[in-house]
């Protein structure tokens, strides 16, 4: 039988309302408990400390250059002390095989030189300078040889330490030389006094030629003993005086005439040059004999025997024309040189 609320007690219903109360009371609180604790969850998120991870890195490694590599090698090599080795090899029994003798060197260059073979003739010259005067100089240039003024060489007195000996012992020049009184025997025995005076610091060539030329040597020998011995000899024994070179295994082919003469002085590099000669040199150009040119001869001693500019050139001329008189003249002049003419 359900009551109407009207029939409830006043006090009952107090009751049940205070009930109710409480109930909605306890549900908000509860809630509200469960809102703080989230707060406080959501919060301490925050404030909390991150967790610990462990990671790995790639590691980069450049590799070193072989070339820096090998230099720090080098450099430790060379702090570090060398190993020494004491002990002399010994064998107890001869070997399989003997070693060749020692060859024989050109010991008279070692040994100390004698004084008197570098300034003999210098010495005797200035002793001679007051009680003699100028009569010394001319002797000397007479005979050939050096003085105190240098070299001198059938009657030009030159200085150089580079000295080349260019004779033209063609036909012409022959039976000029021998009219003039200086035949090529007068002239070889000259160049065997100049060979014998030169000093041991000087160097020196010769050559003769017609249109094929014959070298003592293709390059400057130093003038020492044995080097003046050999060209004694090839003087004495070489030496052209028939105005003719005919083709041998002695003798160069050479249809440049004085030209290919020039050329093989250039590679010798004198700084002095006495040329013997008439003035007129031959060549076969273009397939026919014929006179050079004195234009290509100045050309190829300006632009290549003297081209440094420190290359005397002198003539000594037997009978020459006045156009090549007056052409070596020049040559002379400009390279330093001197020019005499003979008849």
């Amino acid at each position: 039988m359900t009551l109407s609320p009207s029939q409830i007690p006043a006090g009952a219903q107090s009751g049940r309302r205070r009930l109710v109360v409480t109930i909605i009371l306890i549900s908000i609180g509860i809630h509200a408990a469960a809102a703080i604790v989230a707060g406080i969850v959501v919060v301490a998120r925050y404030f909390a400390e991150a967790p610990a991870e462990f990671k790995t890195t790639k590691d980069v490694r450049i590799p070193a250059k072989k070339r820096e590599a090998k230099m720090n090698m080098a450099s430790l090599d060379a702090i570090a002390p060398k190993p020494t080795f004491s002990d002399k090899m010994q064998s107890s029994r001869p070997t399989a095989f003997s070693l060749p003798d020692i060859p024989n060197l050109p010991l008279d260059q070692m040994l100390p030189l004698d004084p008197s073979q570098l300034i003999s003739d210098q010495m005797a010259s200035l002793s001679n300078v007051e009680a003699m005067g100028s009569g010394s100089g001319a002797a000397s240039a007479g005979a050939g040889g050096f003085g105190d003024k240098g070299m001198s060489f059938l009657g030009i007195q030159s200085s150089g330490q580079r000295i080349l000996l260019l004779f033209d012992v063609s036909s012409s020049v022959t039976h000029k030389a021998a009219k003039a009184g200086v035949p090529l025997e007068k002239i070889q025995q000259e160049t065997i006094n100049l060979i014998r005076k030169l000093p041991i610091t000087s160097k020196f060539g010769i050559i003769q030629f017609t249109q094929n030329y014959k070298p003592f040597s293709k390059e400057l020998l130093p003038a020492t003993d044995n080097n003046r011995t050999a060209a004694l000899n090839w003087v004495q024994t070489e030496w052209v005086t028939k105005g003719s070179m005919s083709e041998s295994s002695k003798v160069i082919s050479n249809s440049q005439g004085l030209i290919g003469v020039l050329d093989l002085a250039t590679e010798m590099k004198p700084d002095v040059i006495f040329i013997i000669s008439d003035g007129s040199f031959q060549w076969k150009a273009g397939g026919g004999s014929g006179t050079i040119p004195w234009t290509v001869v100045k050309k190829r001693i300006a632009e290549n025997l003297c081209k440094s500019g420190d290359c005397k050139v002198n003539f000594i001329a037997f009978e020459a024309k006045s156009d090549d008189t007056k052409e070596m003249r020049g040559i002379s002049q400009r390279s330093g040189g001197k020019m005499i003419e003979l008849k």
